[in-house]
Parts: structure tokens; sequence; C-alpha cells
């Protein structure tokens, strides 16, 4: 099979139907069964924490998502491998030679910033639709929104430098690099190392070269003449194999004027991959100035990422460009999203009942219903105030003061004047169908960097960012604590 996506011809032979886990097939056999398969149900993809302890994260992966339901069938040999386990009933596997995801999907865009107990993904499907794209809809928007966040991050640590993706050696297989590249770049880096990231979505690929061809000449300035020769337009010389200030940056300067400034070009920038990067940037600067090379980037990689890049710069590194590789593309310091999947509702005799899962942990207690995300700026600066949670067809009066308060410490209000409110889902399919245009990667990484803007400085700060609020309409509380409550009468009724 073949698909365009953003102008790129993407190839992908695989059929990732079966990307799932087992009991996604178990439950449901167990409703078709049953006769419960046509029960309309909803499920809200949200996370309870934002990793690295920030105050906020990035929601990314929503377009391959889309790709996998586009593409969601069985084939006779996935058939005849689930008829092998002896386990689904005949029924059940000749139901599934013919499925198709007929259901409605509303999710955030991808570059928006979100916040914990969002529904990032809200399913509103027959049941069997919503549990067979479970593990898919986990595996793109967990995985994406995790790198995305922390490119983010390092991105906004370089202070409007340059920043370059270099880790696909050390992703977490072929499409943890490739996807990695993809999240990055809609975080904010300028490009990758990896080739497939630019044929597939277009994130711009560059590379030079690595110490394995200095070492390869044996002599360092031979190494950079041939490069300098080959590269004129681009040349940008490594120069840590051996020793930076005495042979790597000395060779360079020569080669700069034997080889390049004889013919009108210039060398475009040096690289150091190890030691003292701020002492060694700030050397490298004066001996480059010094010899007339002023245009001449310092690039800097070697295990960075946001809070090693903030030190640097504190120590007034003269690094004009920062290459970070597996910190960012595996988000090393926090390798994990933890977005859950939830049933919400259920609809019965023709009214949606909410459903709910409690937990000892009163924060951790799921917001239950079919529900909207609204987030209100203010008018005059644009800045984001709070987000609102309400249920489904709730509308929030632009026109009048608006209370909101704080779902857990209730006695906390704040009376909200001056403001718009948007809603932050969008329909992306509905009754099976899409209805979402897909943005280009450049249109994403453009509104990513745009709606972060929007978010208040004390918020987006690394170490204690303000906290920010995400509050239940009164509505949709009093809902929650009257299913809450019922729950706690059956307990205590059980104990008698």
């Amino acid at each position: 099979m073949s698909n365009t996506i953003n102008n790129f011809n993407i190839k992908d032979e695989r059929n990732l139907s079966m990307l799932m886990d087992f009991y996604e097939l178990t439950m449901s056999n167990g409703y078709f069964v049953n006769g419960l398969s046509d029960t309309i149900v909803y499920f809200d993809m949200f996370y309870r924490k934002n990793p690295d302890g920030a105050g906020y994260s990035i929601v990314a992966g929503l377009e391959q998502l889309i790709d996998f339901i586009k593409k969601l069938k069985f084939t006779k040999e996935d058939v005849d491998y689930l008829r092998s386990k002896g386990i689904l009933s005949e029924e059940f596997l000749q139901y599934l030679l013919t499925f198709k995801f007929t259901g409605d999907v509303y999710a955030i865009p991808e570059g928006t910033p979100v916040f914990p107990n969002e529904a990032l993904v809200t399913v509103k499907s027959k049941v069997i639709d919503a549990q067979l794209i479970e593990t898919m809809l986990l595996l793109t928007i967990n995985h994406q929104s995790l790198i995305t966040t922390k490119a983010n991050r390092i991105v906004r640590a370089a202070q409007r430098r340059p920043v370059l993706e270099l880790g696909a050696r050390r992703a977490h297989g072929a499409d943890g690099a490739i996807m990695g590249a993809r999240a990055s770049y809609i975080g904010g880096v300028t490009g990758t190392a990896t080739v497939m990231a630019e044929t597939l979505f277009g994130v711009p690929a560059t590379g030079t070269m690595a110490h394995s061809w200095i070492q390869l000449f044996g002599d360092e300035y031979k190494a950079f003449e041939t490069y300098a020769k080959t590269y004129p337009d681009t040349c940008t010389l490594l120069v840590d194999t051996y020793n930076v200030l005495k042979s790597g940056i000395p060779n360079a300067i020569k080669v700069s004027r034997d080889v390049l400034e004889p013919t009108g070009m210039r060398l475009k920038a040096i690289r150091l991959d190890s030691g003292d990067l701020a002492y060694l940037s700030k050397k490298v600067r004066v001996m480059l100035d010094d010899a007339g090379l002023t245009d001449c980037k310092i690039v800097a990689s070697n295990s960075l990422d946001e809070y090693i890049i903030t030190d640097l710069l504190s120590q007034d590194a003269k690094i004009d460009i920062f290459g970070v590789g597996e910190r960012m593309v595996t988000a090393k310091s926090e390798p994990v999203f933890g977005g859950v999947y939830k049933l919400v509702a259920v609809e019965e005799n023709g009214e949606i009942s909410p459903r709910i899962k409690l937990s000892e942990n009163e924060e951790k207690i799921i917001n239950p219903g079919y529900k909207m995300i609204w987030r209100l700026y203010d008018k005059d600066t644009h800045k984001a105030i709070a987000d609102v949670i309400t249920l489904a067809g709730e509308v929030i009066n632009e026109t009048k003061p608006y209370t909101i308060f704080d779902p857990v410490s209730i006695w906390k209000k704040k009376k909200v004047t001056n403001f718009y409110a948007e809603k932050l889902q969008v329909p992306v399919f509905l009754k099976g169908e899409c209805v979402y245009e897909l943005p280009t990667i450049e249109e994403i990484r453009t509104y990513c960097k745009t709606q972060v803007d929007r978010i208040w400085e004390e918020v987006r700060r690394f170490s204690n960012p303000q906290k920010y609020y995400v509050d239940l309409s009164q509505e949709l509380w009093f809902v929650k604590q009257e299913l809450i409550q019922r729950y706690r009468n059956a307990e205590e009724k059980n104990e008698e």
C-alpha cells in the first residue's frame, strides 16, 4: 500500500492492525458473543503528570493515529492465526474479516500545549471499535507527545539558537528514530540527522562528518582539506578528534585559508563533540575571530539536554548551534508519557450514562461523562488563563464573568472577566470517515510555537513552574461527586 502525507510519498507495507494487546480481542469477543457489539461507548485518552516536572506538555502523534484507523483491517492470515489460539468464537473471527471502524474521534490538534487530565483524544463508537484501537492510540500519542515535549524544552533552553536532532543511533528502534525526529521537529528543532524523516515527513535532514572520516586519512589537515574540496559550499569541520586547540582549530583555519577562501568560499562551522564545551567554545571563538572567521559558527554536541544547555549558556559559552541526540529522542530523563485510555460513558436507552473509575488518591479519580475542553484567553494579552472541562453541550458565556474553581480544593475560586473561550478538541472521524484536513509538518511546527507563546512564562519555566489550572464546570463537578457518592454508599452497604 502507499499513501501520501504532507506531499511526501510514504510506502509502508506493514499491516499494523494486529499491533494490540491481546485483551482487546478477548474483550471484543466477549462483547460480541454476549450481544453487546452495538453498545455505544465513550473513551478518553489523557495523562496525569507532565514529564520532567514541567508545567505543560505538547500533544503529537495524531497524524499516525489517523493513518492507522484508516488502514485498520484484519486479513485472512490474521484471522487464521487468531483461530489457532482456540479462544475466540468463529462468529467473531468472521466479523473481524469485514471489520471497519465506524465511530467518531475528537482530538486536540498536534502542537497544542496540554495539561494533565485533559482528554487528548475522545472516541465515541461501538464498544468493539473503541477497544480495537486502544494500543495504537496510546502508542502513537504517548510516544510523540513525550518527544515533542522534551524537544520543546531543549529548544527553549537554547534561547533561539538552532537545535539539531541527532539521536537515531540510540533511539528505541527504527520507528522510534523516525517518529522521534518528526516529533522533535514539531517541538522546534531545525533539522535532523535521520534521512528517512525527510523522505517521509519533510523534516530537513543534514549532516557533515564523523571522527572516522578524520581517522581514515591519518592526517587531520589532509582530512579537512579533502572534505573542504568536496563540500566547499557547506564546509563544517569536526575539530576534536585529536586536540581541539592545538590541532583541530589550527588545521581548520589553515584549510579555510588554503582551500576555501581562494575560491571565494567560507568555513561555515566547526563542531565540538567532547571536552569542556563552555571553556573550549570561548577559546575557539577567540581563535576563529583572530583569524578573520567571525562568521564561522560553533556547533556543540555530546549528550546535551535542556539543563546542560542552560548551564552552558549561563557560563557564556560561545555556542551557536546545538546538536542533541539520545537525551531528546528517548526523553532520557523521563522516558514514559503515561497516557491512559479510560471508559467514561455508555449509551443506555438513548441516554449518555457516565462511568467513573475510583482511586484512593482523589486526584486520580477520572472525570466521567462525555465532555468538552475549553481554553480561556485574556482578551488583551491573548495569554491562556485556565482550561475548563465541561459536559458536552455546555456553553461558556463569554459576555459574563465566569467563575473557575479547583476541582479538589473547591474553596479556591477565581472570577474570570474580559476573556474569550476556544474549544480544544476538533472532529477527526465522524461515522468512520476522516473529516480532518491534515496540516503540513511546517504548519504544525509553526502552530506549536505560536501556542506555546500563549502560555505564561511562569508556567513554561523549567524549575518549579506555576501550576496551570484545569478546572471542571459546576455541572461536571456535580456529576462526578454524585457518582463518587453512589459507589461509596454501595461500599458501605456491602460492609453492613
